[in-house]
């Protein structure tokens, strides 16, 4: 197929993009490898053709402080997405869109196998763009004939994860990371690799799916597993009555504490997410993170 595909200088972007050798791939974004270099919350030129747009462009991975940084999860992920859609010409119409979303449109903060027909009641400014930017494309689609598929991603891994996993993995690499009450609350996560090496069998079907490796490693599974990686020891366990003391502390010293009460209660809390549609309908089929999440020099980085 011929294939754009937007944010292929981050993280998932990229390995979409790795994934796809035996397409014609045209990317969009403000690199200067892209082939199309623009900004899609700016002016985008004339696009081309295509069989398929998969869009993984979007703002993530960061706690809005401001009104300012909070508006631009909304510039970036609603208003870009309108944006890019209103450049594709009627004549050019795609034959199918794959919008990258988030388990976070949920608005859960523990929860069991929650599925595609749980509620989207999101609260924060991250959830709440993404829900938006769900609906524009859903109606889009409809309207245009484009099949449509919107993948709902938890905690995504990979060589080189950014965010929250970011965080752990140097927290784990410079020795001040700690599990806290044995880091036995389980959280949802899937390898990048795998929703690229899905994306077009999902393309031509269609559908809104969760994606995750379906083991739902603990906290402290996954730390381990880190740390080997490493060649450092398992990481150490907080009691949880201390952290609660440090949480207690942090909630009245605010933004910049370490952490707080709310913090505590995610990192203690089991949060999964069912991908039994995916495994019915696409035959999905992924490798656990706990198997295939390699981080990239990680020799390298053992001796940096």
């Amino acid at each position: 197929m011929k294939i754009l595909l937007t944010g292929s200088s981050g993280f998932l972007g990229g390995i979409i993009k790795d994934s796809l050798i035996n397409e014609e791939i045209i990317t969009l974004g403000r690199s200067d490898n892209d082939s199309i270099i623009a900004d899609i919350c700016d002016v985008i030129p004339a696009l081309p053709k295509v069989d398929l747009i998969i869009h993984s462009a979007g703002k993530a991975h960061s706690v809005p402080k401001t009104e300012e940084e909070k508006k631009e999860f909304f510039n970036v992920n609603v208003a870009g997405t309108k944006n890019l859609l209103n450049r594709i010409s009627c004549d050019f119409l795609p034959d199918y869109f794959v919008l990258i979303s988030t388990v976070a449109v949920y608005g859960k903060e523990c929860g069991l196998e929650i599925n595609e027909e749980t509620m989207l009641n999101a609260k924060d400014p991250y959830g709440i763009s993404k829900i938006e930017t769900e609906k524009i494309v859903t109606e889009w689609c409809k309207l245009n004939n484009v099949t449509c598929t919107i993948l709902r991603l938890p905690l995504v891994a990979g060589p080189n994860p950014p965010g929250n996993l970011k965080s752990m993995v140097e927290g784990i690499k410079k020795g001040y990371y700690f599990d806290i009450g044995g880091g036995t609350a389980h959280k949802s996560i899937v390898l990048a690799e795998d929703v690229a090496k899905i994306i077009p069998t999902t393309a031509k079907i269609g559908g809104i799916y969760n994606l995750t490796d379906g083991h739902h490693p603990s906290f402290s599974e996954l730390s381990s597993h880190i740390a080997r990686q490493f060649g450092k020891s398992t990481p150490l366990n907080l009691p949880k009555f201390i952290a609660y003391i440090a949480a207690f502390a942090g909630d009245f010293i605010g933004s910049k504490a370490l952490i707080n009460s709310k913090k505590l209660r995610k990192i203690t809390s089991d949060l999964t997410f069912d991908d039994s549609k995916a495994r019915e309908r696409l035959g999905w089929n992924p490798t656990g993170v706990l198997d295939g999440f390699i981080l990239k020099n990680v020799k390298d980085l053992h001796k940096g």
